[in-house]
């Protein structure tokens, strides 16, 4: 394909020369802003000192006054024009150096970048910038694809799918593990490099804060069952609770959870505008209506007083339950489900700005019922679902 020559006015010539001569920066960098090549600079400015004076000189210092000389409005307009576009080219430099930090340094990667926005920059400057030679670029686009770049390139398109279907929330392991449920056979390690290469990443979290409730009462207090030992032969053996707030616009949101910890699934919840008992009674009992568990299951929460209140202890003696409690103030003692509230957060309430209650009631509902129970891999169970592995045990 034929290049086409790049064409500059006057003007754009007299003010880059002059820029040049006024900044008393490098000639390199004056030349990388205005997209332009250093030797084009630089002829500019020899025709100038050589005495080779052409018409668009004008207003130069050494320069003899063109005519006819334009007005000032003219050269104030011409001068505005000029600076909007000096911004331009240092804003699509910015850009191109950006992608430079995500390429980490791969040709490929790299010429691919080249490849796909050489109608938006011109390939030198980009070649220029990202560091890679235009003779590298030409002579990649000349070869035939190989079999590893197809196969990468496929394996590109899945991971992309995968990363997107569950709206950027996997990373590199859960990724390949959705690969390998699909029957591909890539190594964990390729496809975090070409994770790493193409700047794919899981949403990055907030330093997580465990929430506290109130364990300043006279309420009797349960021993500590667990001991963080987290492990649970079958289902319905082992349930943990527990209560965090999210931000809406109309104020708090108060979600109380239950977890089977054979499972980690979400057996239990509720959601109110406060902490009162009723907001823990409601979780358990949606748990119990859903569950069946048998007599002797473990209900462990903290020692807030929402849990060692009358009514929620009377609940778990109706279920022949046994109540077990954490230590004051030790989020380690409950720490599956304090795990389970800094993923909902990460995944969700940061990426959302609830304007009511109700909103956010819809959105928790379907993350929790229609995504963390069944869609969502779980580490700690081998990388399946809380369904599936609830199903496994059945």
């Amino acid at each position: 394909m034929a290049k086409t020559r790049r064409e500059f006015t006057p003007e754009f010539k007299r003010e880059a020369v002059a820029l040049l001569e006024s900044s008393g920066r490098p000639q390199m960098q004056i030349a990388a802003e205005l997209g332009i090549q250093p030797s084009m600079l630089r002829q500019w400015r020899s025709a100038l000192k050589g005495g080779s004076l052409p018409p668009w000189t004008a207003g130069l210092p050494g320069a003899m006054p063109a005519s006819p000389v334009a007005s000032p409005s003219d050269q104030a307009a011409e001068i505005a024009r000029l600076r909007r576009e000096l911004d331009r080219t240092r804003m699509e430099r910015d850009v191109l150096k950006k992608a430079n930090q995500h390429l980490c340094g791969d040709a490929q990667v790299t010429f691919a970048f080249i490849e796909q926005h050489a109608g938006t920059w011109p390939v030198r400057l980009m070649c220029r910038v990202l560091e890679v030679s235009p003779s590298g670029y030409y002579g990649w686009r000349s070869r035939p694809e190989s079999a590893r770049s197809a196969s990468n390139r496929q394996l590109l398109a899945d991971i992309q799918r995968i990363h997107a279907g569950h709206h950027r929330r996997y990373g590199s392991p859960r990724v390949h593990a959705a690969l390998r449920a699909e029957g591909r056979t890539a190594s964990r390690g390729r496809v975090e490099r070409l994770m790493r290469r193409h700047g794919i990443r899981a949403l990055a979290g907030r330093r997580y804060r465990p929430c506290t409730t109130d364990s300043h009462h006279d309420l009797p207090i349960a021993p500590n069952l667990l001991k963080q030992l987290f492990s649970a032969a079958l289902p319905n053996t082992v349930w943990l609770a527990d209560i965090t707030y999210l931000p809406t616009g109309e104020g708090w949101l108060y979600l109380a959870a239950v977890l089977d910890l054979a499972t980690r699934k979400i057996v239990g919840w509720s959601m109110r505008e406060h902490m009162r008992t009723e907001l823990t009674s409601a979780a358990l009992m949606m748990a119990t209506q859903r569950q069946r568990p048998g007599a002797g299951l473990i209900c462990h929460s903290d020692r807030g007083s929402q849990y060692a209140a009358e009514a929620y202890r009377k609940q778990l003696v109706d279920m022949k339950a046994i109540p077990s409690m954490s230590r004051t103030g030790c989020c380690y003692d409950n720490a599956p489900m304090e795990s389970f509230f800094h993923t909902l957060k990460v995944e969700l309430v940061h990426q959302r700005r609830w304007a009511t209650r109700d909103e956010a009631r819809r959105d928790l509902c379907a993350y929790i019922e229609g995504y963390y129970n069944r869609q969502r891999i779980h580490s700690a169970l081998g990388y399946i679902t809380p369904e599936q592995a609830e199903w496994n045990a059945s």
